[in-house]
Order: C-alpha cells, then structure tokens, then sequence
C-alpha cells in the first residue's frame, strides 16, 4: 500500500489542478499544429491551428518569414478547442527549404506545435516545435530516427502535462495493496490504453473531445470513495480486484491519449511508427511517475516522518474532490 509518497504527491497535484481547475476543460498540453500545402510551384496554404490553452486564446503568435508575401487576407474561425487561421502567401524563388517560422510566445507555454509540409507531388515532412526551442527551419525529409524520437517526447509530454492521468496513476497506487498487485494493475492500465490508443489513432473509432473529458473526469471522482474506503480497513470490488477497475478504465483514457497525437494529423506513411514511439513515450512517462511516487514513499519511511492522523484521509477526499469539481465543469461544457 502507498502511503507517504501518495500524501505528498496527492497533495501537489491537489494545488496544481485547483489552480488550473477552473479552465481544466482539456488537456492544457494539447498540442497545436501548423500545416504548409503547397498549391501552386511559389505558392502555399498557410493553416495554424492554435489550442485553447487553460480556457484562453493560444498565447503563442505565428511569426512568417519575411520573404513570405500573403496573397490573401488570413482568416480566423473558431473552433471549440482551437482558432483555425489560414492564409495563402507567396515564397520568394520558390522553395521553402531552409526557411524559419517562429511562434513568439510559445516559450511561455508547456504546449508543443506539429509543422507539417504538403508538396505538389504530394510527399510530405513533419517536425516537432518545442517551448524550448520556438521556431522551425523547414527541410525536406528526415532521418527515421529524429521522427522517433519527436513523436517518444511527444508521448512523454501528453502523459507528464496531463494531470487528471496522472491523478488516476496516483489513485490505483494508493488502493492497490502488495508489489505484485502492484505490478499487475500497472500493466493492465497499460494494455488497456494502449488498445484504445491504437484504436483511435487508426481510425476505428473516436469518442468526441467533451462527452470524453467528462468520463475521464468522472474515472478520478469514482476512485475517491475507494481510497476512503482503503483507509478505514473496508473492502471492494475494486479495493479486491484493481487491475480489473485500471483496464475497464484504461480503455477510456487511450482515447484520451490519442487525442494528443490524432490531433497533429500524421502522415499515413507515419502512423505506424507514430503509434509506436507516441506510446513508448506514454509509458516511460508513467513509469517516471509510479517511480517518483515509489522513492517518495521509500525515502519517508527511512525518516521515519510520520503524518498527522487527518492527513491519512487527505488523498482520498482530495482526488475525489478535484474529479467532481472536473466532472461538473466538463459535464456542464457538454451542453454550452
């Protein structure tokens, strides 16, 4: 059973989702995407797509080139999860390679920027903007290995950022009692969203952006009571069976995974490797997580700290509270 280390680490998330808890509607680490089709030899469609960031306006501002002439007037449409910008502009000798777009502001966020590039011949190029490191420098096509190692950090960014992920992690630790139970659930939440992960990336099936918040929200408010429960010495189904409860759960937070990478719009050419480094990322992320957790605990038991008698029920009533606070929010935004 996690005790010291999940008081400290419930604790945190606790402040860091009541400070965000008001714009707490998606995923604050959603990525934004910037698309480059090519229309005619010295022309091109310019489509950025800038995320919602905590219930605001993306903070992040496209900066073009200054050879780029627009040949149109840009465009703003708004979505429920991002404003859509386009315009079309002019590249000077025709060719972008060696260009650089630059996204001021987007060092002030946690939120990376997809680029991808469409030609006339219909081959494309992708690359990742990071906080960073805010600007891209346009090229042609890259090693297989940089792409991989994009798409791993990606992965590892969406499950560290998301926070309501990470307090359900963090709530299975909790109830779940001996390192082979442990071991057990661990796994079956990663089979879990790994499925539905793969599901959703391919196309097979998607559940909409609010209606999947809200359930997500709610799988954190259902494991409140629980914790509880563990704490004053009761029992059930999921106190007894946890890896159970983690996969049933598990499936739906792979849609919530895939949502940081099916938004990007990856290649076709890109998807099977995508897939696979994105959830590598998710894992080694989560892993990072139960870890920490783990030498938090281990390294309170070696001082010996021990913790007032009411912080023992602090865990549970604080991740409960924080999933009903979401689940109302998320709930309510389904029908604005």
């Amino acid at each position: 059973m996690i005790r010291g280390g999940a008081h400290t680490a419930a604790l945190v998330l606790l402040w860091i989702g009541t400070l965000f808890g008001g714009q707490a509607l998606a995923h604050e680490s959603q990525p934004g995407l910037l698309e480059l089709k090519q229309i005619t030899t010295d022309r091109y469609e310019v489509v950025w797509r800038a995320p919602i960031y905590y219930g605001q306006p993306h903070p992040a501002r496209l900066v073009l080139p200054a050879d780029w002439t627009a040949v149109s007037e840009p465009t703003v449409r708004q979505l429920p999860d991002s404003a859509l910008h386009r315009q079309v502009v002019q590249v000077e000798g025709g060719t972008i390679d060696g260009s650089v777009i630059r996204f001021a502001g987007l060092e002030a966020t946690i939120t990376d920027v997809y680029v991808r590039t469409t030609r006339l011949d219909g081959s494309q190029f992708s690359q990742v903007v990071r906080p960073t490191q805010p600007f891209a420098e346009l090229r042609g096509e890259r090693p297989w290995h940089e792409s991989s190692r994009e798409y791993l950090v990606l992965g590892f960014n969406h499950i560290l950022m998301g926070i309501d992920h990470l307090l359900f992690v963090l709530g299975l630790l909790i109830i779940v009692q001996g390192r082979r139970m442990l071991i057990k659930t661990i796994t079956a939440f990663t089979v879990a969203h790994s499925i539905t992960l793969a599901i959703a990336t391919l196309g097979y099936a998607t559940i909409p952006g609010p209606p999947l918040n809200a359930a997500i929200a709610l799988s954190i408010l259902f494991l409140g009571p629980e914790i509880v429960r563990v704490w004053r010495g009761r029992t059930s189904f999921t106190i007894r069976h946890p890896w159970v409860v983690a996969f049933g759960f598990g499936l739906l937070h792979g849609f919530g995974f895939a949502s940081g990478l099916s938004t990007v719009g990856m290649p076709k050419a890109e998807i099977p490797l995508a897939l696979l480094m994105f959830n590598i990322g998710v894992e080694i992320g989560q892993i990072v997580f139960v870890v920490l957790i783990l030498l938090i605990q281990h390294a309170l038991r070696v001082l010996q700290f021990r913790w007032p008698r009411w912080v023992d029920f602090a865990p549970g009533y604080a991740i409960g509270s924080l999933g009903a606070m979401w689940t109302i929010q998320r709930t309510w935004m389904m029908f604005l």
